[in-house]
């Protein structure tokens, strides 16, 4: 079948309580390429659950022409929790109420479950290689038991991903322009994904620590090929975070350009066939992301920005002002935030009152930064 619907139940959390995750398949089991997609993991990040819903009518007009070349799986709303988890007309979607923590945080550990699995498997041959790790990653998962609702949802989830040669796991920021998560072992290969969807920055690591959902699927293959340097193992699995911009940004005519975009991109790497059209130019350079500057508030107050999205700031600029609203003497109560680094202001904070910690700005510049080096990379 080159169409079809499924549906996939949660473990319950509450007697009487059931959920469950939709699945959109197109072409047939097991062709290759195999490309995933899903919307709104954070699923209060609602721009990707429109685009989905314009990818949709994309791919089922592809389907309809017989165009569906590889397998594609669509996944329009990855977090029915997080879609359901409201507390007074207020979304909380980013991390489970329950005390799950962030949806996008602590994904299976593919690396670890596969040692045993892989003993006496690999070879000179880089395809059968290939084929042994990826049948390891689905035994590892399908040995795997749930244990309540929200790891259930991860289970079903790494289960669908696992074997694609193509994973985007579509979200987004408060305030950003167009950005794109990868690692490195993918760039410039994934030069055509930026350029089509528009990207202004391109974040690369090669594990940025908090054990993201697209890492899962490309950081065990570059790890498993150093760790096996005698057998060829590629790293064949393009996996990246994108953010599509911020969470107002919910149109039609954005959400439509950018399923365009990835329907373009599926066709390029032969999962539909057509002429996609030549790449766009590009609109930035990838950058590492441990030289991204996640610039936090200071001190509590109203935030006042000095910079928009998209400004170029040198370091010692003032990006924002924080702003006590109980100072005594208003000449006092500016207190200025600037910049650590030279780069571009990707996103900004959409709430104007912070505490202390709380990010204020990410700022992408190329050099290093010492606070950034070899720790975790990821806000929680």
């Amino acid at each position: 079948m080159t169409r079809r619907i499924e549906r996939h139940r949660l473990h319950a959390s509450t007697p009487g309580t059931s959920r469950e995750v939709m699945v959109r398949r197109y072409g047939e089991a097991g062709a290759r390429p195999k490309a995933y997609i899903q919307a709104s993991l954070h699923a209060d990040e609602i721009p990707a659950l429109l685009t989905a819903h314009h990818l949709t009518g994309l791919l089922d007009q592809a389907a309809d022409r017989g165009a569906i070349r590889g397998e594609i799986v669509l996944v329009p709303y990855a977090n029915p929790i997080g879609l359901s988890q409201f507390v007074e007309n207020h979304h909380h979607g980013r991390r489970e109420i329950s005390g799950g923590g962030n949806f996008n945080r602590n994904w299976p550990k593919l690396l670890e479950m596969l040692d045993d699995r892989l003993d006496g498997k690999l070879t000179d041959s880089p395809a059968e290689n290939v084929k042994a790790v990826r049948a390891a990653m689905i035994e590892a998962l399908a040995a795997e038991t749930p244990q309540n609702e929200l790891h259930s949802l991860r289970l079903i989830l790494a289960r669908l991903a696992v074997d694609a040669d193509l994973v985007f796991d579509l979200h987004c920021d408060d305030e950003a322009l167009m950005h794109l998560f990868l690692i490195p072992a993918h760039w410039p290969e994934g030069q055509d994904i930026a350029a089509e969807l528009g990207c202004r920055a391109v974040l690369l690591a090669e594990d940025s620590g908090g054990g993201s959902f697209d890492e899962t699927f490309s950081t065990p293959w570059t790890y498993l090929a150093e760790k096996h340097p005698d057998h060829p193992i590629p790293a064949v699995c393009v996996s990246g975070t994108v953010e599509l911009r911020g969470q107002s940004d919910v149109e039609d005519s954005l959400a439509s350009a950018d399923a365009t975009a990835l329907f373009r991109i599926l066709q390029r790497r032969g999962l539909i066939e057509g002429d996609p059209g030549p790449v766009p130019a590009p609109q930035c350079a990838a950058t590492r992301l441990d030289a991204c500057e996640v610039l936090r508030a200071p001190a509590p107050g109203v935030v006042a920005y000095a910079v928009a999205l998209g400004a170029q700031v040198r370091k010692g600029d003032i990006v924002a002002w924080i702003v006590d609203p109980a100072a005594e003497d208003p000449a006092q109560a500016r207190l200025p935030v600037c910049a650590g680094t030279d780069g571009l202001i990707l996103s900004r904070r959409d709430r104007r009152y912070a505490l202390p910690g709380m990010t204020l700005a990410k700022i992408v510049g190329t050099e290093t930064l010492p606070a950034r080096a070899g720790g975790p990379l990821l806000e929680d």
